[in-house]
């Protein structure tokens, strides 16, 4: 019995000694592209359950460890230069470009994800999960077939189309066929999404804005395709047509404010072309993370067709959308004309 004991001593010893690495993280597990989930918290300063935020971690371990971030408060693409680890924590600090804000982010690594937190200055605290991003090996090689083309909006009401943050759609109607959102009463509008959520796909959609205005439709609710007020401009990474922040269009193709807009976007796995006004903007251009206007952050799977409504000023609007439809890419058969 005593030699039995033994050996069930020595067994759980060996076991315990070869869980010590998985319990013990590394500073280089971090390494990666992580989409992160927002768990909820107060509102204040875009911290909100109903988005969601990217992190990029390079060089972990090392000398040149290198972080990109996406999220609060603006959703730019952010080189963090504050960063530092603490008894394998990480810390990194988000600063404004004038210096004069920064919010502070507590990040373990925790069986295989992230564990986060963030402290909002104006009060409260929020909590995420980083999930590794998904390896998509699909390329719009030309094998993709279309599927039946689905309007998304009926030109009569908001019938499949949900707030964000809650079903209330701030801001949000329709009128003689036009969907719009009007900043007038409510500068801070919610943003408007889909209830059906898409893979692979083409998108066409139709907008007007007023002057001053600022829109995006956001792929799968996760990839921003943007819409500014700001014909007769240089394309840039904040400019009509960008992938915000991500992809630079080749021309900035918009027209003056209170003309229609067409876009016509393709997206097939992580790869996407866009073509405004008949003009193409970028070709298979590769994502490489979320943008500011994610609210959905499981990159691996279908995401709804979203549209920004919080970027208008007071007192300026509407911004008008119309014939929004999307068609399906399939590897399978054409339904379409069926």
């Amino acid at each position: 019995m005593r030699i039995v004991k033994s050996l069930f001593a020595l067994l759980a010893l060996v076991a315990l000694i070869a869980l010590e690495p998985t319990a013990r993280a590394s500073e280089s597990d971090f390494n990666g592209s992580w989409d992160l989930q927002v768990h909820g918290g107060p509102s204040q300063a875009n911290f909100s359950a109903a988005k969601a935020w990217w992190l990029s971690v390079s060089g972990a371990g090392t000398p040149d460890m290198k972080i990109q971030y996406v999220g609060t408060p603006d959703g730019s693409l952010d080189d963090i230069t504050d960063s530092s680890f603490q008894n394998g924590v990480l810390h990194y600090t988000w600063k404004s470009r004038n210096g004069d804000e920064h919010i502070d982010y507590v990040v373990k690594y925790v069986n295989g994800h992230l564990e986060g937190s963030v402290t909002n200055p104006k009060g409260g605290t929020v909590t995420f999960t980083g999930h590794r991003v998904p390896k998509i090996d699909e390329h719009d090689d030309g094998s993709w077939v279309e599927g039946k083309p689905i309007k998304l909006f009926n030109g009569k009401d908001l019938k499949g189309w949900t707030g964000v943050k809650d079903d209330k759609a701030t801001g949000w109607s329709v009128k003689d066929g036009i969907l719009e959102v009007n900043g007038t009463a409510n500068p801070r509008n919610e943003d408007l999404k889909t209830v059906g959520k898409y893979w692979n796909f083409e998108l066409h959609i139709e907008y007007k804005l007023c002057p001053k205005g600022n829109s995006g439709v956001a792929l799968r609710g996760r990839y921003e395709v943007q819409m500014a007020a700001d014909y007769g401009k240089p394309p840039g990474m904040h400019g009509t047509g960008a992938l915000y922040t991500r992809i630079l269009p080749a021309v900035n193709a918009s027209k003056p404010t209170g003309e229609w807009n067409t876009y016509d976007i393709r997206l097939v796995g992580f790869e996407v072309t866009t073509t405004l006004n008949g003009q193409k903007l970028y070709d298979k251009g590769v994502i490489t993370g979320l943008t500011g206007m994610a609210s959905d952050p499981f990159e691996g799977k279908p995401g709804p067709i979203e549209l920004q409504g919080a970027e208008i000023r007071a007192g300026v609007g509407p911004i008008q959308f119309r014939n929004i439809v999307l068609t399906p890419l399939t590897k399978g058969h054409s339904m379409k004309g069926n």
